[in-house]
């Protein structure tokens, strides 16, 4: 018989827990009825088993998961401990229900770190998973001594990063340099700072989306095909991806960008500028929204610009792949209308694929219309956090990052974070609810690699 799990959310408070990660968890078990799940809650914060309750009742009512409910919410506890120190972790693993524990640190990177740095091999039971979220470590150097500490107390398959939450592959016979102009992955979001700034004001969009997630994406969308899809071929490919890739003709101060929010309305809702939010510490001039553009330096797609963008506060969420693919060699004389790149689209959340081309026919033969075919592929982020957290629950490490993968991750990023300290390259300003910086939006000044 399977070995109850036993799954220990540290960070019950926050918002990841309540706004992706409990909710996910409700979906899988309305989905999986029969996974024995133990489910423990734990905080810093004063707090008690019915408030928790309450907070996962709430997250799980999306999903009917009625029965989970009764199995997983009735009974789970709420645990006071400080994760960060080694009598709050000693205390809170000597308490926990019988089964395979699973610590999820839904909790900023510097306390996961501190919680890993204060617990010793002796102290995990058999068969402990760890699971990270995003950024893993502060730079590269960080990052290596991290995957140390980790290595000395759980082998690699049992420590998950979690870094990207889509794993969508595209057309293969057209995905390679030599049809795809250039691509863009861009994750908008409208929100703003939402009491975040004790995390999110030391870390700035680059590092909170593009160091970990966007770039996990790249290597997803620019791997090569792996001989299968076991965990050590997937990681593989994408680690070998990442190796590859570097800042655009190495040159981060034409090929990256920065601005913050100053004060508007987005998603209905009215915004301070960010300097104004609490927490925010305007002399350290963290960056809202962040771009740059990358080059996969391999046989495949050398010659391709890859832009990650990723922003908060702005006017539409926007979670999306493009890919703009090159021009036809040869249009005959005589075709009328628009002569666009065709173009290949993709959401991350909800997922959705759409392709963009120029035909002809109709009415007249001989003019040039555009036709989009598309498709729903799936339920987007909350889905994607439901495979991440079943293949957790199961120790399959196929979706999460590898500890070199995390490494090269700041290796791509650090020639940027250095030029943006030397003050190298302008923190620019956009009104919350905008598309952005008013330069960007006109191109003026864009980065383009053409």
């Amino acid at each position: 018989m399977a070995e109850d799990t036993v799954l220990v959310v540290i960070g019950a408070n926050g918002d990841l827990a309540a706004r992706l990660l409990l909710p996910a968890l409700g979906e899988l078990l309305a989905d999986q009825p029969d996974r024995r799940l133990h489910l423990v809650g734990v905080g810093s914060s004063a707090s008690s088993d019915a408030k928790w309750r309450r907070t996962v009742r709430t997250a799980f009512a999306s999903a009917d998961a009625t029965e989970a409910l009764r199995t997983s919410v009735l009974s789970t506890p709420y645990v006071r401990a400080d994760a960060s120190t080694a009598a709050g972790m000693r205390a809170l693993l000597a308490d926990l229900p019988e089964g395979r524990p699973v610590l999820y640190f839904a909790v900023p990177p510097q306390v996961a770190a501190s919680a890993c740095r204060a617990l010793r091999p002796r102290d995990l039971p058999p068969g402990t998973i760890l699971a990270l979220e995003k950024p893993f470590g502060s730079d590269e150097e960080s990052a290596r001594d991290l995957n140390a500490v980790l290595g000395a107390l759980l082998p690699e398959q049992q420590v998950f990063r979690v870094g990207a939450r889509f794993a969508n592959r595209v057309i293969e016979p057209i995905w390679s340099a030599e049809h795809v102009a250039e691509i863009s992955v861009r994750f908008d979001e409208t929100l703003g700072l939402e009491g975040r700034a004790g995390y999110y004001d030391r870390a700035g969009a680059l590092d909170d989306m593009i160091q970990s997630h966007l770039l996990q994406v790249l290597a997803i969308l620019t791997m090569a095909a792996p001989a299968t899809l076991g965990d050590r071929d997937v990681r593989d490919a994408t680690a070998a991806a990442l190796r590859a890739t570097h800042v655009w003709e190495d040159n981060p101060v034409r090929f990256s960008r920065r601005a913050r929010y100053t004060a508007g309305e987005a998603a209905g809702e009215r915004m301070p500028s960010y300097v104004d939010e609490p927490g925010v510490d305007p002399s350290r001039e963290t960056e809202t929204l962040a771009e740059a553009t990358f080059e996969v330096r391999d046989a495949r797609w050398a010659g391709v610009p890859i832009t990650l963008r990723s922003g908060k506060a702005l006017g539409a969420a926007a979670m999306e792949v493009v890919a703009r693919l090159r021009r036809v060699r040869h249009l005959p004389e005589g075709f009328t209308g628009p002569e666009e790149p065709d173009e290949l689209r993709f959401g991350l959340g909800p997922d959705r694929l759409s392709l963009s081309i120029n035909v002809n026919g109709g009415h007249d033969p001989f003019a040039l219309q555009r036709a989009t075919l598309s498709t729903d592929l799936g339920l987007g982020a909350q889905r994607a956090y439901v495979d991440v957290l079943g293949a957790l629950m199961d120790g399959d490490p196929t979706l999460s990052v590898r500890g070199d993968a995390a490494e090269e991750c700041w290796r791509i990023v650090q020639p940027i974070r250095d030029a943006w300290r030397r003050g190298d390259v302008p923190l620019e300003e956009y009104p919350a609810g905008s598309e952005g910086p008013s330069t960007w939006r006109t191109g003026e000044d864009a980065p383009s690699p053409a």
